[in-house]
C-alpha cells in the first residue's frame, strides 16, 4: 500500500490515497480521537493532487482517561481538554516517534523529508504539530485543524531549528470540544517558536468541531504551495 518492507503497524494498516502520477511528495494525515484513517480518506481524496500521496494511519486502541477509561483509537491518552490539564508526556513522545518512523520509511522509499507534510484533526493535529516541531528533519509543513500544541511548556527549547516551518492552523469559531480560545493560545505560542510569517491561522464562523469545504480548500492551497509538482 505504501511501498516495500512495511514493518510498522501504523503503515501496514494505514489508508492510502495514491497520486495519479509519479508520487514525489507525501502528506501524513492523522485522525482525531475515536476515528480511523478511513474517516479522512474521502475528504482528502476530494483535494488530492496528482503527485502527492496521502497516508492516513490508524491510531492504536488504548484506554482514554477522559472517556472513563474506555478503549478507543487514540494517539495518546487524554486526561482533560483544558490548557492546564495533565498530559500523557510519555505517550505523546512515543506517538511522535512512531510518526517519525513513517517519515523515515517514506524517505528510504524515495520521498525526502522536505517533500513530506504532516497534518491532522483534533488529537491528530496536536500530534502533527508536536512531531513536526521535534523532528530532526525539516518537513514541508504542517496542517493543524481544530487542535492544540501538546507539551507546550517544553517549547521553544525543543524546536530551536524549526523557525521556517510552514504551518496552516484552522479552527471553527463554534467549536465547543476544543474552543477557539485554545486555537488562539496555540497560535500565540507558535509565534514564539516559528517565524510568524510562516504561520497562517484561519477561523470559520459557525463551524463546530469538524471540517468544512472552505477549510479543505485552504488545505489544498497550502499543500499546492509547499509541495509543488517537480
Amino acid at each position: 500500500m505504501c511501498g516495500n518492507n512495511m514493518s510498522f503497524p501504523l503503515l501496514t494498516e494505514a489508508v492510502t490515497v495514491s497520486g495519479m502520477e509519479k508520487e514525489t511528495a507525501a502528506v501524513i494525515f492523522l485522525h482525531g480521537l475515536g476515528d480511523t484513517g478511513h474517516g479522512w480518506a474521502d475528504s482528502l481524496t476530494g483535494i488530492r493532487l496528482p503527485h502527492v500521496k496521502f497516508i492516513c494511519p490508524n491510531a492504536p486502541k488504548i484506554p482514554v482517561t477522559l472517556n472513563m477509561k474506555m478503549t478507543m483509537p487514540a494517539w495518546f491518552d487524554l486526561m482533560g481538554l483544558s490548557p492546564d490539564s495533565p498530559e500523557d508526556e510519555s505517550g505523546i513522545k512515543k506517538a511522535a516517534e512512531n510518526i517519525k518512523a513513517i517519515i523515515d520509511h517514506e524517505a528510504k522509499n524515495g520521498i525526502p523529508p522536505n517533500r513530506i507534510m504532516l497534518g491532522g484533526f483534533s488529537q491528530g493535529g496536536a500530534l502533527s504539530l508536536y512531531t513536526a516541531l521535534t523532528c530532526q528533519h525539516q518537513l514541508a509543513g504542517v496542517v493543524a485543524l481544530s487542535c492544540w500544541l501538546p507539551l507546550h511548556s517544553s517549547f521553544p527549547s525543543e524546536s530551536s531549528s524549526k523557525k521556517n516551518l510552514p504551518i496552516l492552523q484552522c479552527h471553527g469559531e463554534a467549536d465547543v470540544m476544543i474552543p477557539k480560545q485554545f486555537g488562539n493560545m496555540t497560535a500565540d505560542k507558535l509565534q514564539s517558536i516559528v517565524n510568524p510569517q510562516m504561520i497562517t491561522f484561519k477561523t470559520y464562523p459557525g463551524l463546530a468541531h469538524c471540517s468544512c469545504p472552505q477549510e479543505m480548500a485552504a488545505v489544498k492551497e497550502f499543500i499546492e504551495k509547499h509541495l509543488p509538482r517537480i
